[in-house]
């Protein structure tokens, strides 16, 4: 399997490129990759550039082809809206909902959230939870990154205009026709956000 890496935009193509400091750690380090073996880079903005790894070490480079423009969106546009999570909880929900095709997700400070965050916490988990999504795309072959917004209250997110956003409440309980209902919705024509926790 082709090991793949995301690299900050603008990724250029048809040149010999310096990877970043914690991508070449860990194509030398942790994969144990050597000179002449093949590489996928990503920007997250779309399509990827296949490359040859060229050098390793504190400056290593690979040489860049052009680039493809591959995408593995999903059609349906969703967001996930969680309520916090124990950490570990929250990194693999995060995961998840990369790996399902989640254009977004939103933290949600819920009343009976697990997690309390101060702003300087919520900062740090923030950037953590950033590199759980970049980690996810690279493993699950996503091009775009999805976007992570700072933790909100659920009244905060209430508050924002949705534009044309289908709105769906996911709760415990599976009642008499709730199946049936929900197949019954009309396909919404924009984006959907999927709220989900305590």
């Amino acid at each position: 399997m082709i090991s793949r890496f995301f690299c900050p935009p603008p990724l250029p193509e048809l040149l010999e490129y310096e990877l970043p400091a914690a991508v070449a750690h860990h194509a030398d380090r942790v994969l144990r990759l050597r000179p002449g073996d093949p590489l996928v880079l990503f920007d997250g903005a779309g399509g990827e550039v296949p490359a040859t790894l060229v050098s390793l070490g504190k400056k290593a480079s690979a040489r860049l082809d052009t680039r493809q423009p591959i995408e593995r969106e999903s059609v349906l546009r969703f967001t996930l809206v969680q309520a916090l999570a124990s950490s570990d909880k929250m990194d693999l929900i995060i995961q998840k909902a990369v790996e399902l095709g989640a254009v977004g997700v939103i933290p949600l400070a819920a009343e009976r959230s697990i997690l309390k965050l101060n702003a300087e916490r919520a900062g740090k988990r923030l950037a953590h939870w950033r590199q759980v999504l970049v980690s996810a795309c690279e493993q699950c072959g996503r091009n775009r990154l999805p976007v992570i917004s700072g933790v909100l209250s659920l009244d905060d997110y209430l508050d924002t205009r949705a534009g044309d956003v289908a709105r769906l409440v996911l709760a415990p309980g599976d009642t008499e026709g709730d199946r049936e209902r929900l197949c019954d919705l009309p396909r919404p024509s924009g984006e959907v956000h999927v709220l989900v926790g305590p």
